[in-house]
């Protein structure tokens, strides 16, 4: 009897295994499957995207083209970084969920030191990751704007009324008119009519008008 014990305590407890593992598998998958693909701006990537986007300008071409979110980032780059704070290093992009994200190391001080950034500067030293998440507006031909909706300084969330006071400290020249507190301007061809995020890329879709 006490060996048929064993045995059914053996069993059940490989029954309670199997079940474990069909129940935290799929768990396991679906968080795999959430995390966002960071990659690096490259040339390579911008190259790729210049070459999608050059696409749409034909009067023959698709109507809209499906780019990576680090190779849009790297196409608009010249652009970006003129927006972003000029001390940023090692800026990587990836799509999550309807937001293109580009993150970097930054210098704090390029937003204006601990004047600007409270009680958060206190917890953060010289030179931090920092997150920008954001969709892309077209605002007219020609210009599109990238409108932050979350910034994170490491791991802590800028409150949402703080990110356009700390975007106009990073800001270099004069704002367009007709941008968003939260924008950030981006050149983009004039034959570009949309720009939507979604499902791991960014789609362009091209002006029908003549």
């Amino acid at each position: 009897m006490r060996k048929l014990g064993c045995v059914v305590v053996i069993f059940l407890a490989g029954m309670a295994v199997a079940i474990w593992m069909y129940l935290e598998g799929p768990r396991r998958e679906a968080e795999m499957a959430a995390a966002p693909v960071w990659e690096a701006l490259t040339p390579e990537g911008a190259e790729r995207a210049r070459a999608s986007v050059q696409l749409l300008s034909r009067s023959t071409g698709p109507v809209f083209t499906n780019i990576g979110g680090a190779d849009l980032a790297s196409y608009i780059f010249d652009e970006l970084s003129k927006q972003l704070p000029p001390s940023s290093q090692n800026l990587e992009a990836a799509v999550i969920d309807d937001r293109l994200h580009v993150r970097a190391l930054v210098k704090l001080s390029d937003f204006g030191g601990s004047g600007a950034l409270g009680p958060l500067a206190s917890m953060l030293g010289d030179r931090e990751p920092v997150e920008f998440g954001g969709t892309l507006d077209l605002v007219r031909p020609g210009l599109a704007q990238y409108r932050v909706k979350v910034l994170r300084l490491r791991e802590l969330s800028v409150p949402s009324r703080m990110i356009p006071r700390l975007l106009q400290r990073v800001a270099r020249g004069s704002r367009p008119p007709g941008l968003a507190d939260d924008g950030l301007p981006l050149e983009v061809p004039a034959f570009v009519a949309d720009v939507r995020i979604g499902q791991g890329r960014v789609t362009l879709y091209k002006s029908t008008a003549r």
